[in-house]
């Protein structure tokens, strides 16, 4: 099937579109003059992330419209879907830690959401999904860099949602035809990232401790390595996901720099960058956390033609700038 429509000429549906990677995925749609519906039950995502996103800033009269409803309702899924020429796919629910907590929500909205939004968008006639996976499908795998076909046990209830997603995305193209492409998250950081939530990731944990002047919290003892990826790089790697050519489908692709910074590195490059220096606290470390993760980028690069640009210390520079403005 693959896409027919030209750029500006497109519609797509953006699930979770409030959220902080659909947000900048919705912004980066309407800059190339595509059409975005957003569907989103603000369950974590934030209505004042798509302040200003549209309102014809970019093309005259052209903005985006606005489905609140939940993934988990095939109707709602179904109405969402119509029309559409593809779904980019972020409605989830995040962390590790909440799924451990509370594994039935997390299975319900990541693994049967994912399944209905499928659904829907192919008996929509939607040529393709590209969906939201995460580095955390490698689990226990410890090998170094990670690379696709290498996946461990998952670690988590977040991580098997994660896994099954894949396995259905690779099901529906076998079974039914159906496009459908993975993108292994790796860490992505950027701004609007919530900093609020008690399941918040780790930079705006440490911007908001430190702008407020509090000790920033260690889980661990912060040797612990992540593949940060600058959320920009994620909307680069959904637009190419869109344009990839259909031997690519089926497949989940890790999306990363393939970069990896100790967590005690990535403190002193925030402080630096915001000029506060406040000693951290070092808490246990938490359970279903991984040790390290490094992405092997050499499949999307093939497959995808993605390759992430920001490099750690732009892409943190930008995001403190946010945090700054947005924390005070």
């Amino acid at each position: 099937m693959g896409m027919a429509p030209r750029k500006g000429e497109r519609k797509f549906l953006v699930t979770g579109g409030a959220g902080f990677i659909g947000s900048h995925l919705v912004e980066g749609l309407l800059e190339i003059g595509d059409e975005v519906r957003v569907l989103d039950n603000f369950s974590s995502g934030k209505r004042e992330n798509l302040l200003g996103l549209g309102n014809g800033r970019w093309m005259p009269n052209r903005d985006f419209e606005l489905i609140e409803g939940d993934i988990r309702d095939l109707e709602t899924v179904r109405r969402a879907t119509s029309g559409m020429d593809a779904v980019l796919h972020q409605a989830a629910l995040g962390s590790v830690t909440r799924s451990v907590e509370d594994p039935m929500t997390t299975q319900a909205v990541n693994a049967d959401g994912t399944l209905t939004v499928f659904l829907a968008a192919r008996d929509n006639n939607v040529s393709r999904v590209v969906y939201a996976s995460s580095s955390s499908i490698y689990g226990d795998s410890d090998g170094l860099p990670k690379r696709e076909g290498q996946e461990g046990f998952p670690l988590s209830p977040y991580a098997l949602t994660k896994r099954i997603n894949e396995d259905y995305g690779r099901l529906f193209k076998d079974l039914y035809g159906f496009e459908t492409i993975g993108l292994r998250y790796f860490n992505v950081y950027g701004p609007r990232q919530d900093p609020e939530s008690q399941y918040a990731a780790v930079i705006p944990r440490f911007a908001k401790a430190l702008i407020l002047g509090r000790r920033p919290i260690i889980f661990g003892s912060g040797e612990q390595s992540r593949d940060f990826t600058y959320v920009k790089d994620v909307v680069e790697a959904n637009l190419r996901g869109l344009e990839a050519r259909p031997e690519a489908c089926g497949i989940g692709y890790n999306i990363g720099k393939g970069d990896r910074t100790t967590v005690l590195h990535l403190l002193t490059t925030i402080q630096e960058l915001l000029q506060i220096r406040i000693e951290p606290r070092h808490d246990p470390p938490r359970p279903g956390d991984v040790m390290h993760s490094l992405a092997d980028t050499s499949l999307a690069a093939k497959m995808l033609d993605f390759t992430a640009r920001y490099d750690l210390r732009d892409g943190l520079n930008q995001s403190m700038v946010w945090y700054r403005q947005n924390l005070v």
